[in-house]
């Protein structure tokens, strides 16, 4: 059986974020097809888990040993190395490396995380500010993975690497019993995701003007100046519920009552929050991003998804409101459960696996 080591230092230790949530929803789903072991930098990591797999403890991502960081897998003999990130470093590697690449947000939103320390995020600057640097990287792997075709088309558009780009998509956690489509919801909106610039929530603030009925859920961790500025945003503040980190038990609850999720992001590399809430029967409204739309399919004949301008939060609210009649939104529901069917943590830890055992054979 393939001995696949998993990069799991990007996982949170109290609340996934998107590649935290990528992480661990793919390490479980590959666990029954090969031998995986984790690789962390923080005990803490383990919280969000899947429990029992073998672990081998080394340095942060943000280390200056980073470029190095073989030098403490080697001994280990994997089969192949996987990483849901591209930054991992590969020099003096003796095993097959995959890198993932999300999204290009960062080439046209430059502004790093406000979490990571101030040199790392000096270098995220200046490491965006041209191609050349991803090329080195990525060209330095035996494989690059991505989650969408969207981004493997802009991928190949900016000829990032001359390595194979291998589809590992995301997907929703299986919903077992999904929400009933002819119960009413409740006037709850979702929000899940970060609060940097380019997610554009002030938008989803500013559309509550016209839904004074409907509360907005924003259900991620943030900072106290942030919901401040937030909060000053809206004309009712009390429709504004800062969860700063929502329990996994309360989100799925959340997602089976509200009356949509929205999100109205100008980039995403994927959007998970979206395709769990239609596996959940929930109506979503995205912003027109290609992206979006790759993952609404046809699920927007039927509103399951609907597609708005992220600059007119009137439309963001006229979407809402065609929500309110029961039978639309029956009919929204049902379309966007058929739809989350169409993705599987199953078919995407396939995908990888067979990819790992060619880059095996290859190697060996």
């Amino acid at each position: 059986m393939l001995r696949l080591f998993f990069d799991a230092r990007y996982t949170r230790p109290r609340v996934h974020d998107g590649i935290s949530r990528f992480s661990a929803s793919l390490i479980e789903a590959v666990a029954e097809h090969a031998e995986v072991t984790l690789l962390i930098s923080d005990e803490e990591q383990l919280n969000l888990l899947p429990e029992g797999l073998p672990r081998l403890r080394i340095t942060s991502p943000t280390s200056p040993r980073e470029p190095w960081v073989a030098r403490q897998i080697n001994p280990h003999r994997p089969d192949v190395v996987f990483s849901p990130m591209q930054t991992m470093g590969g020099f003096g590697r003796s095993y097959p490396l995959i890198l993932t690449l999300h999204d290009l947000i960062y080439y046209e939103h430059r502004t790093p995380p406000r979490d990571l320390p101030g040199p790392v995020r000096l270098g995220w600057r200046l490491y965006h500010l041209s191609y050349l640097p991803q090329r080195f990287v990525l060209n330095r792997a035996d494989a690059v993975a991505t989650v969408s075709e969207t981004t493997r088309g802009l991928m190949h558009d900016h000829r990032l690497t001359r390595r194979p780009i291998e589809l590992i998509p995301n997907a929703p956690q299986p919903v077992a019993e999904p929400r009933d489509p002819e119960q009413a919801p409740s006037r709850d909106l979702v929000y899940m995701g970060s609060f940097m610039a380019y997610k554009n929530v002030e938008t989803l603030v500013r559309a509550l003007e016209e839904l004074p009925d409907h509360r907005l859920h924003l259900c991620s961790p943030i900072a106290a100046s942030r919901r401040e500025e937030l909060a000053a945003l809206a004309v009712r503040p009390e429709q504004l519920v800062f969860h700063d980190g929502i329990d996994e038990a309360d989100y799925r609850e959340l997602l089976r009552t509200a009356e949509a999720l929205v999100t109205l992001s100008r980039a995403e590399g994927y959007g998970l929050p979206v395709v769990e809430a239609m596996a959940h029967g929930t109506p979503t409204i995205v912003s027109d991003l290609p992206i979006f739309a790759e993952i609404a399919g046809e699920a927007v004949a039927s509103r399951g998804a609907q597609i708005v301008d992220p600059d007119r939060p009137e439309q963001l609210a006229a979407a809402v409101r065609t929500l309110e009649d029961r039978r639309v939104f029956a009919e929204a529901s049902r379309a966007a459960r058929r739809r989350s069917a169409d993705f599987s943590w199953e078919d995407s830890a396939r995908r990888l696996v067979e990819l790992g055992e060619r880059l095996a054979a290859d190697r060996s």
